[in-house]
């Protein structure tokens, strides 16, 4: 297994990547703005729920707590209760958590989420693949974001001998994600969110669909024999 990857190769990768998603990319409403609070309401959300479910609640609990700043002065019950019907309520807590924080206890309610990684994860709840999810989708950084969907994908392209759950081939994922961004902070968005569809429609956990793929000629899982079954 290489331990690094070609930049050509990956510069391919990334421009038939985002050429790809451009024609078939989903109209969801969390990727109409760049509102840092927005986007990361709909992240919470996104964690173990299927979309066409948070399709629905996300324009819902943002009519009840447009900002940071509403969610800050509502009672923690409140925001349950607006959470109502997607689970795992870990998340609203910590999103109330986190409002608290970043707005002082409701006092600064006008004060923005940081645009850093690094400054993300330092808030209650938020991760690794959170924090670069806010930052590249909201304020455009070059951040990575790895979640089951990338680590799929990178595995069957890049390192189909990763072991995705173990700690070392969690980092080396990592590693192959931040060595794949484009250079600009506005390419990232769109390489972000095309990995992530990727994904979700074509790189399935339960089917490859390497015929329809747009990066198959650069994928090393596509050439075996045994294309087309998940890994």
């Amino acid at each position: 297994m290489p331990k690094t990857i070609d930049p050509a190769i990956g510069r391919a990768f990334s421009r038939k990547l985002r050429a790809w998603y451009r024609r078939n990319a989903r109209d969801l409403p969390w990727r109409r703005t760049r509102d840092a609070y927005q986007i990361l309401v709909s992240e919470l959300m996104l964690q173990q729920t299927q979309v066409s479910r948070v399709v629905t609640r996300y324009g819902e609990f943002l009519e009840e707590f447009p900002t940071l700043g509403d969610v800050a002065r509502a009672r923690p019950a409140r925001v349950m209760e607006a959470w109502e019907g997607l689970g795992y309520y870990a998340r609203a807590r910590n999103l109330h958590r986190l409002a608290r924080t970043v707005t002082n206890d409701a006092r600064e309610p006008d004060q923005p989420l940081p645009s850093e990684p690094d400054q993300l994860r330092a808030l209650p709840g938020i991760g690794a693949y959170t924090a670069g999810a806010v930052a590249s989708f909201a304020y455009e950084r070059r951040a990575a974001l790895v979640d089951t969907n990338v680590a799929r994908v990178i595995k069957r392209v890049f390192a189909p001998g990763v072991d995705v759950k173990s700690t070392r081939g969690n980092q080396r994922v990592w590693a192959i994600a931040n060595a794949l961004l484009p250079r600009t902070g506005r390419a990232t968005w769109t390489h972000n969110q095309a990995l992530m569809e990727l994904g979700a429609l074509v790189c399935t956990a339960r089917v490859a669909h390497c015929s329809r793929c747009p990066v198959r000629s650069i994928c090393r899982s596509a050439a075996k024999p045994r294309q087309g079954r998940p890994t």
